[in-house]
């Protein structure tokens, strides 16, 4: 081999810089095991909540590396050193983590999120809120082709306003040749035109959108958030890991930051008309119980604004007995100042219906018709929310917006309160003046409003000329948290549309940690196992062979660090089975080697042939998995493409280390005079003599897989799969418990009307281990639907958990034993529908580009077809065994974006199987141009029958390894590669060569195939 001192030199400072990467790794282990001894340490069992303190205190112990500074001289200071390597450098916890490898939500716990930008709202802003019914009629049929199209909302909308635009232009003035657009649109442009610009607009919006996102993430304080684009959709995917309170993570995402500062009407100016409301309801139910009943009425006077008063202030008792009649908005008590009243929280919705109802504001006087009604922030003690009512006008417009807002900082009020301090440009701090002034001259209040929520709404006193230099501050019932995220958000700017989570994951970290340590387990017996295999079958070479795949596993870790790639779960997947592929090469290196030895030849002179011959089959199998994982890198999301990296970064190094570390090892033991028979004394000879005829066996193969696969399309039509969530749209809890529970009865609980009406429970592993599926209110994405659904899965399920257990601890998991929620999914219906056109295409796609490079490689198409018929074969048995069995087996099996994965994964391995069945059948075709054809594809099939097996046991070992110790959540992924392997190795040696051989035998296929050979009919 030449070069070996480059190749040296380079394995050397490849092997060095990953060590020294993945050294950064360990020390930030270190370091976040001693946050978490110095946290149990703090806070015993015996304390209230202390799972939360604990997690509290780990945080402060870690912001602390990052914050506090050490005195290195008079003035100067330095962060904290955490990290000496080797006397040379010096690094601080920030750096540390940045450079350490970044775990995914699966093995750390944390939220991920996909984030809908709503197109609609952002058109409707260009077209300055447009009442014209052609638009708004397009919009709303957009919507609804929304549900079955691939396209973008907007290419929805062009479509939409195509169909029905008659006469109706889109540079019509009502509609985007507005003010607003007035320097971009004119009303003598085109559709076209229109269309051009629209789309640079909405891409502006989107990527604004993007940028407030990115700027309130960077704020959060989780390590390596994740935020980008996908695509042109309109959608940002969020990735959070170690993230825990989802509620506040959901609050900093969807927040529009739309801060306004309003006038507010007063208590005294208002109230009457809440209970003229009040009254109005109390005489329509009268009318509807009809005259029989107006007896049993309470008499009521004809003064009723004054009764009902001093009524509800306690003048005169109520009859407790008649709340219903007698108070049907439900207030509680009058309020005072600009809180107009209070009612229960519950009862939101109802009083703002009657309060906005036509009829009803006809009540108000004429200076009032502008009113808005306004709630104000809920405090999480209070079971009350206060209604407030601002001084709009006929645009809606306020008299100071947000958007003069420069900074924004937490910071205390008067009372040592967390509150948010502002300050504005020069423009908003004229009008916040003259705003004030005014305020204090009429003894008047300012609503602070953000999203249509009052959080304060202060007074301004002393204040005769106004509050000069813009400086303004929100104070409430916040928590510090609340503080710190609300001036991150109003820092970062307001959404340029509203914001919908579509599709949401929420790991928890015990579950991360369980993920860790089955996935670390499975990982290394697999290793261990390989590594005995490689030392039992070919005795010394092995031993390379092992070095050189240690070598490998560094590198692929090496190479994920120092990329800042995301480890996951499926992405430890894809390592193991790289484990498996990567002897491949080896065991392809070593058997031509036999087969050169065999020939007589010498020992080196086999070693160096048999590198040389075997360098063909190893690319072309490599490539084709290389191809496949390639598109699933493209197509896939999160896991997925976590899985997709680190297959396609262990290709390369596989083929690094078994075609050039592997050869150095070998040559530096023959070099000093050893010898190596590449077997053992148990495998020398071994599958030497085999001499199946496998072509005669060809017509028995093609009635077992054709029965197959009847059986398998005759279960999809009928039975069908177990599709998840990413498929269908809803929402997926993982719910551990304290004991086993029966799946029947939970299920049957969950089928309550008053629950979910619909529901399905799985066990996943052990009996005391839920998956819980449903579809209630798949269609509402508010956090308002999260909340209610999680609640009454909590209170559903209340008689099966420990006694005590309050919604939080369910919600976080509680205990040692992590009872409760430990993860929790949810996809809307349209994320879902492109999940699932998304994967139809990446099959389509790989099951393509292979047949084109197969194609390129093989320069025939009998090639290409027998590859192509043998990966629809296996994939077809593959879902025909999940559709026959996902009913009965004990772990769940639904088709999601990971069986995705494994199908792409099935079509690469396959396809490795079958490449290197053809690249032998190509050399023996111009080797033995005397033989004929049928021969020829009997004796590459017998010749390759020693690797094909040896790579399917390692293989196959490696993934049952993972199936047995691994994670729950990783089995029928894992079930569908064992299949996979099994049908894949069948199919390369029964379908793809004898369908080859069927298609080429007669005409001039053969003959050009064989290099001038007359063909032979076995037939």
């Amino acid at each position: 081999m030449q070069n070996k001192g480059i190749i040296k030199l380079f394995a050397l400072l490849f092997g060095l810089v990953s060590i020294y990467q993945l050294s950064f790794t360990f020390k930030a282990n270190q370091i976040e095991d001693a946050a978490k001894q110095a946290a149990v340490a703090k806070y015993d069992e015996t304390v209230d909540g202390y799972q939360d303190l604990r997690a509290q205190a780990e945080v402060r112990y870690l912001d602390s590396l990052k914050t506090e500074k050490v005195q290195v001289s008079d003035n100067e200071f330095e962060s904290i050193e955490v990290y000496n390597l080797l006397g040379v450098s010096q690094y601080t916890y920030t750096e540390v983590e940045n450079n350490a490898m970044k775990l995914g939500l699966d093995l750390k716990g944390g939220i991920n999120a996909i984030i809908q930008i709503s197109v609609k709202d952002i058109l409707k802003g260009l077209a300055n809120n447009s009442k014209d019914p052609v638009f708004n009629k397009a919009l709303a049929d957009a919507e609804e082709l929304q549900k079955d199209a691939q396209e973008s909302y907007l290419e929805s909308f062009f479509r939409a306003f195509d169909a029905i635009k008659g006469d109706t232009k889109l540079a019509s003035p009502d509609i985007f040749a507005n003010r607003n657009l007035r320097d971009d649109i004119k009303p003598e442009m085109s559709d076209s035109e229109v269309k051009t610009i629209l789309e640079r607009k909405i891409d502006e919006s989107i990527v604004s959108a993007f940028e407030v996102l990115r700027n309130r993430i960077d704020g959060f304080g989780v390590s390596s958030p994740n935020i980008q684009r996908l695509g042109n959709s309109g959608r940002i995917l969020i990735e959070l890991p170690g993230a825990r309170d989802k509620n506040r993570v959901v609050d900093i995402i969807t927040k529009t930051a739309q801060l306004q500062f309003w006038d507010t009407y007063k208590a005294e100016e208002l109230l009457p008309y809440v209970f003229q409301v009040n009254q109005a309801l109390v005489e329509a139910a009268k009318e509807t119980e009809g005259d029989d009943k107006v007896d049993e009425v309470a008499e009521v006077e004809q003064d009723s604004t004054s009764s009902t008063i001093d009524e509800l202030t306690g003048q005169i008792e109520t009859d407790t007995t008649d709340v219903a009649n007698a108070n049907p908005l439900g207030i509680q008590f009058p309020g005072r100042g600009p809180v107009i009243a209070n009612f229960l929280s519950k009862d939101k919705e109802k009083v703002l219906t009657a309060l906005n109802d036509p009829k009803n504001r006809a009540l108000l006087p004429t200076e009032m018709r502008y009113a808005k009604f306004v709630w104000g922030k809920q405090d999480k003690d209070s079971e009350f929310s206060a209604l407030y009512a601002i001084k709009s006008n006929r645009d809606g417009e306020p008299e100071l917006s947000g958007a003069v807002i420069t900074e924004a900082r937490q910071d205390y009020d008067e009372l040592s309160r967390p509150a948010v301090s502002m300050q504005m440009n020069p423009k908003g701090a004229r009008d916040w003046q003259e705003i004030t002034k005014k305020a204090n001259q009429e003894n008047g209040f300012i609503a602070i409003v953000l999203d249509d929520i009052v959080y304060s709404a202060p007074s301004v006193t002393n204040q005769p000329e106004g509050i000069a230099g813009g400086r303004s501050q929100i104070s409430g019932s916040f928590t510090l948290n609340e503080a710190v995220d609300l001036a991150n958000v109003l820092r970062a700017g307001k959404l340029p549309a509203s914001a919908e989570i579509v599709q949401a994951d929420e790991v928890g970290p015990s579950l991360g940690q369980e993920a860790i340590d089955s996935g670390m387990k499975s990982f290394i017996i697999a290793l261990a196992f390989v590594l005995l295999w490689m030392v039992f079958y070919y005795g010394k070479a092995g031993l390379a062979a092992d070095i050189a795949l240690l070598l490998n596993i560094l590198l692929i870790f090496g190479v994920l660090a120092s990329l800042g790639a995301v480890l996951t779960l499926p992405g430890i997947a894809g390592i193991v089975l790289t484990i498996g592929i990567s002897v491949d090469a080896n065991v392809l290196i070593f058997e031509r080697i036999r087969e050169e030895l065999a020939k007589g030849k010498s020992q080196k002179e086999s070693i160096k042939d048999g590198f040389s011959n075997a360098l063909s089959s190893i690319l072309d199998a490599n490539i084709t998995t290389g191809l496949t994982a390639l598109i699933l890198f493209v197509f896939g999301t999160g896991p997925i493409k976590g899985f997709a990296t680190t297959l396609i970064i262990g290709i390369l190094t596989s083929l690094f280390t078994a075609i050039f570390i592997t050869r150095l090892l070998i040559d530096w033991w023959v070099n000093r005079g050893g010898t190596l028979d590449f077997a053992t004394g148990m495998t020398k000879g071994l599958f030497k003599n085999v001499n199946i005829d496998f072509l005669k066996k060809r017509k028995i193969a093609y009635v077992i897989s054709g029965a197959f696969i009847l059986a398998s399309l005759g279960s999809l039509v009928t039975t069908g799969l177990d599709q998840g969530i990413d498929f269908i749209g809803g929402r997926t809890y993982q719910v551990r418990f304290d004991q086993p529970v029966s799946t029947e009865e939970i299920t049957s609980i969950l089928n309550d009307p008053n629950v979910f009406g619909s529901a399905e429970v799985k066990t996943i592993g052990s009996a005391n281990e839920l998956k819980i599926s449903t579809k209630y209110r798949v269609e509402d994405n508010s956090v308002e639907a999260d909340t209610e659904i999680q609640t009454r899965l909590f209170e559903a399920l209340k008689p099966y958990l420990p006694n005590g257990m309050t919604y939080s601890e369910f919600d976080n998991g509680s205990g040692e034993a992590k009872i409760g929620k430990m993860l929790s999914s949810k996809v809307s219906p349209t994320i879902a529908d492109d999940i699932k056109k998304s994967s139809f295409w990446a099959v389509l796609g790989s099951l393509v580009v292979v047949f084109l490079y197969i194609l390129f490689r093989f320069k025939r198409w009998q090639f290409s077809l027998g590859a192509v018929a043998a990966v629809f074969h296996d994939v077809l048995i593959v879902l025909g065994i999940f559709s026959l069995t996902w009913k009965f087996m004990p772990f769940s099996m639904e088709i999601d974006q990971a069986f995705i994965a494994a199908i792409l994964t099935v079509i690469g391995y396959s396809l490795n199987d079958t490449v290197v069945v053809f690249d032998r059948i190509r050399e023996f075709l111009n080797e033995h141009t005397a033989w004929d054809f049928g021969k020829t594809i009997n004796a590459s099939l017998n010749s390759t029958l020693s690797r094909t097996l040896n790579t399917s046991v390692t293989t196959l070992v490696v993934l049952l390894a993972m199936f047995i110790f691994g994670a729950d959540s990783l089995r029928g992924l894992l079930f569908a590669l064992i299949v996979g392997v099994v049908v894949g190795t069948y199919s390369s040696m029964f379908i793809a060569t004898p369908l080859m051989y069927d298609t080429a035998k007669k005409g001039d296929a053969a003959e050009s195939l064989k290099k001038k050979v007359k063909e032979e009919d076995e037939e």
